[in-house]
Order: structure tokens, then sequence, then C-alpha cells
């Protein structure tokens, strides 16, 4: 048996309950995610901005939203490093070739490397090993807000080992996905843990497992990866994100191997991650949700206690074929609940 299955056994209640809150608001948004196409385009570019100055920050990087985004507009900026820029810009245009086309890209090694090469790809430093495992042995350091290193979290992997141990995580990582043995949540974190202790690259290892998890999650379902910034949670919790790093990976080639504090970080954030998602189906985006009879029911919903489908259909004017199909997308969306069944069945707000 994989090193990497015993990891999984005895996964303690209370991740359960946050994957199962987690699952339900995954279809709470799959429901109701049918977004006006300029909030999809504005949320997504604010996503991409976010999430790349995050990423780039938690290793070290010094820009600001505001500085990144006037680089991505073609703004010059003088006052960082070729550095900072380059690598801002590959990480920018990789994850926004993730979110667009993700359903027809393939998770194997090729595309690992591929990814790797392509976020690093304006880095003039990094020319001759991007998208090439590492040569040399490298060590996972703390860095603080000025980039600089505070401490090592864990040795890595011997870069003569790293090629086997890559194609090993990975094989085992497809056949879970496609088997189904464990919860995809599961089977990702296990990966992105063992990619991190692996640290199969030079540099750029840290940012790309976020683009991975993106990346593997969406082609999981959680289709609200590209709506809220998961790197941003990240760094908002940087010290529990290397807390919960170097709690698990220092028990790792133990008798007793334990990724239940990783584990429990990456769930809170993708956790936090959904909620957030199903959030921006509030009453502001509702507008954009929603066609122009359909919003009349809703707007009528909003002026009462609670109301009837006759008395929706006899003060909006809209039909009540229409008045029932609204009322099941608006439970779908966990905007209102019934009360009550047959011809007494009453709806109101949540």
């Amino acid at each position: 048996m994989y090193k990497l299955d015993l990891r999984l056994h005895n996964i303690p209640g209370d991740v359960w309950k946050d994957i199962a809150l987690i699952d339900e608001l995954k279809g709470r948004w799959t429901a109701g995610a049918r977004l006006h196409p300029q909030v999809v385009t504005r949320l997504k570019r604010s996503v991409l901005i976010t999430s790349t100055g995050a990423s780039t920050r938690i290793e070290g990087a010094l820009m600001s939203d505001e500085d990144i985004e006037k680089l991505m507009r073609g703004i010059s900026i003088e006052k960082f490093k070729d550095r900072d820029m380059q690598e801002v810009k590959g990480y920018f245009e990789l994850l926004q070739n993730v979110f667009d086309s993700w359903p027809s890209l393939t998770f194997n090694e090729s595309a690992i490397k591929h990814f790797h090469k392509e976020m690093l790809k304006y880095v003039e430093k990094d020319k001759q090993h991007r998208g090439n495992y590492k040569t040399m042995e490298n060590k996972v350091h703390m860095v603080n807000e000025k980039g600089q290193s505070i401490g090592v979290l864990f040795d890595t992997t011997p870069a003569y080992l790293t090629p086997i141990a890559m194609q090993e995580l990975i094989k085992w990582t497809v056949e879970r996905l496609k088997d189904k043995t464990y919860h995809p949540v599961l089977t990702i974190g296990n990966f992105i843990v063992e990619f991190l202790q692996i640290h199969p690259f030079q540099d750029g290892n840290g940012r790309l497992s976020r683009i991975l998890a993106n990346f593997l999650l969406l082609k999981e379902g959680y289709l609200y990866m590209p709506y809220v910034s998961h790197e941003k949670l990240i760094e908002d919790n940087k010290p529990d994100y290397y807390l919960a790093l170097r709690n698990s990976q220092k028990t790792f080639h133990s008798k007793k191997e334990s990724i239940i504090p990783w584990l429990k970080f990456l769930i809170k954030v993708i956790l936090l991650q959904a909620q957030m998602a199903v959030n921006l189906l509030s009453t502001e985006t509702m507008e954009k949700i929603l066609s122009p009879l359909q919003l009349e029911v809703w707007n009528f919903m909003r002026k009462t206690e609670e109301t009837t489908p006759l008395a929706i259909s006899q003060n909006t004017h809209v039909s009540r074929p229409t008045v029932n199909q609204v009322l099941n997308k608006l439970l779908r969306l966990n905007k209102i609940e019934r009360i009550g069944l047959g011809r007494g069945t009453r709806y109101r707000l949540k």
C-alpha cells in the first residue's frame, strides 16, 4: 500500500464535517451561478490580480495588487526589480490560462512541467531550469514581508530521487481521483503537501502548488475557483499556512506520518472560499442572475414577510407557471424557504 494511502486513514470527524459543508456550498454555487457575462469578466480579472499578488508575496515579492494591475495594463513601473515583475507576469498569464482552459487540460507530469515553464517564462534567472526538475538540493524557507528567510521549514527530497518520487505521486493522484477511493479534497490535499515535500523544481514550487490546487479543484467540479482568490486566503493566514506545513511534514518518513494539520488548514481555506463564492450570489448580484420577470418575483418577496405563489402572481402580473419556476430557482439558490405543503404552501426569504 502506498504511504500516501496510509495518511488518509482515520480522518477526524471535524474534517469530514467541513468537507460536507464545502460540498453543500459547491452544490449551491453550481445551481445558482448564472452570473452576467460582464460580472464574470470583472470577477475573474479581479481574482487574477489578487491571486497573482498574494501568491508571489507569499514567496517574498513586494508588489501590491494595484502595482500588478498597472503592470498588466502595460503601465511602466520603475520601483520594482525586474525579477518581481517577471514572476508576476508569468503567474498571471498561467493562472488565466488555467481558469480559461482547464476542461481541455490533462493532469499529468508533462502538464506540471509545462506549467512550471510557463510560470517562469519571463524570469531570466530561471531560464536554465524552468520546466525541468531540480539538479541541486533545495530547502523550504519561511519568508517575512521583506522577502527575507526567517528559517528552514524542512528538508526536501534529494535531487536524484525527485523524478521517481514525482512519477509515483502523480500516478497515485490520478488513480485516486479516478477511482474515488477518497474524497477529492483529501486526495488533492495529499498531493499538494507531498509535492511541497518533494519540492521538485529549483524555484517556484510554492507558487506552482497554488496553481495546481486551483487546477485540480476545478477539474473536480469546484467551479467557483476563478471567482474567489484561493491564494489571497492563504496569504491572509500565512503563519498558519507555514505552521500547518511544518507540523505535517516533520512527521514524514516516520512510523506515524500525519497530514491532519495540513488538511485542516487547507480545508478551512477551501470552505471559506466556498462561503465567499456563495455570498457573491447576494442581493446585489441577483440583478445579474435573474431575468426581468424573475427579478419581479424576487423584489416582491423582499417586501413581504411570507407569501404564496398566487399572491406573487397577482401582485407581479407574472404567470403562475413562471412564478413556480422562479420559486424553485430561489430555493436552489438558498435565498428562500418553503413553509407548509399543498395549497397552504407559503414562501419567505431566508
